[in-house]
């Protein structure tokens, strides 16, 4: 019985070994970053109000120009109902059938009749003057009542066309007053900018919500790309074009493919990093917003390369080697790697035994 404890001690405290070997490695740059969707855009209010309605939920795939939210408006409301009434009004003024317009036709037909009695009244008495069969008083006083007929129709054709022209006017305002307070309204409704899934909705029913505050966030419901953040000082070695590979947490050792679209020349001064933008070559992860990624930019290819697995590698250029029975720990002198090699410059040999601490 003590032998055997001894033997299944003896086999438990085995360390796990390994040597580092030739292998095809390719030389990369590490960045990290999250997954977005393309075309990610918010959609804010342009007027102060509270939220009354909600017509989308997160995750909803919407249209271009859906009606997302709906902000409280009584008084926008009541200053459109107003501008429509006084609108339909001018309408009605300006219309065949305005009642002011047919009083002023009324009054000029009227003012025309009169004128043509006048009129004949006017040349009767003048031909008879001519004859010597009337008075001079009688002429003058039937041709200043036709002078005034002829005063009078001048000024009512001059009334109903300046009244015409006024009405014209003023349906042209209130067309204008009606359209700018339809508009007026339309800040009031919230609506989509293109096709897109809802992200985020950053406001509930009730809340008050200030002209220029976002509302929700919204990105293409299909297609996504990464942000990385490279270190400052890899960011000489990126050029547009290269390649990516890419792991998730959500996607365990899943691993994507990706190419570089678009390198950002301006340092984050808060973290030294340079911001980096890449599109996902084939197969690309749902579109879920901000998904953590762990990325190698890839720099070189090396067909012969002296390697050890990662997973021996203890802080930045440290291993643990057993030499004569005895573990101890050494630098050696890193070159590239990637999620799962270390490439070794210096150090180590193909006969060096590693163990894991």
């Amino acid at each position: 019985m003590l032998a055997t404890a001894l033997f299944i001690a003896s086999c438990n405290s085995k360390t796990e070994t390994a040597s580092p070997t030739y292998k095809d490695l390719t030389e990369a740059v590490y960045a990290s970053g999250n997954v977005f969707p393309k075309n990610e855009y918010k959609v804010v209010a342009n007027a102060d109000g509270y939220l009354q309605q909600q017509s989308v939920e997160e995750g909803d795939v919407v249209k271009g120009n859906q009606l997302l939210f709906t902000l409280e408006s009584l008084s926008q409301d009541a200053r459109a109902e107003a501008a429509a009434n006084i609108y339909r009004q001018a309408e009605a003024n300006y219309s065949d059938s305005s009642p002011i317009l047919a009083e002023l036709e009324v009054a000029l037909r009227s003012a025309r009749t009169k004128l043509e009695n006048d009129s004949v009244n006017y040349f009767r008495y003048k031909a008879l003057y001519d004859q010597n069969a009337t008075a001079k008083a009688d002429l003058e006083r039937v041709e200043l009542a036709y002078r005034t007929s002829k005063n009078e129709v001048s000024a009512r054709q001059k009334a109903l066309a300046r009244t015409k022209s006024q009405l014209y006017v003023d349906l042209q305002n209130t067309r204008s007053n009606f359209r700018v307070n339809a508009r007026e309204g339309d800040n009031y409704r919230i609506r989509s900018i293109e096709s897109a899934r809802v992200y985020e909705v950053y406001k509930k029913v009730g809340e008050l919500v200030r002209k220029g505050e976002a509302i929700a966030l919204l990105g293409n419901p299909n297609e996504v790309y990464l942000q990385l953040a490279v270190d400052e000082t890899d960011f000489s070695k990126l050029k547009e074009g290269q390649e990516v590979l890419i792991k998730m947490d959500a996607y365990g050792d899943k691993v994507f493919k990706a190419k570089v679209t678009k390198i950002y020349p301006k340092l984050n001064k808060v973290d030294q990093s340079f911001r980096v933008d890449a599109d996902f070559v084939g197969e690309s992860p749902s579109a879920y917003y901000g998904l953590t990624v762990e990325a190698n930019i890839v720099i070189s290819k090396n067909p012969k390369a002296l390697t050890i697995p990662k997973a021996y590698l203890v802080g930045k250029d440290s291993v643990w080697v057993e030499e004569d029975k005895e573990k101890k720990k050494i630098k050696i002198q890193k070159g590239a790697e990637n999620f799962e090699l270390v490439e070794v410059k210096g150090g180590l040999t193909e006969k060096s035994v590693l163990v894991k601490e």
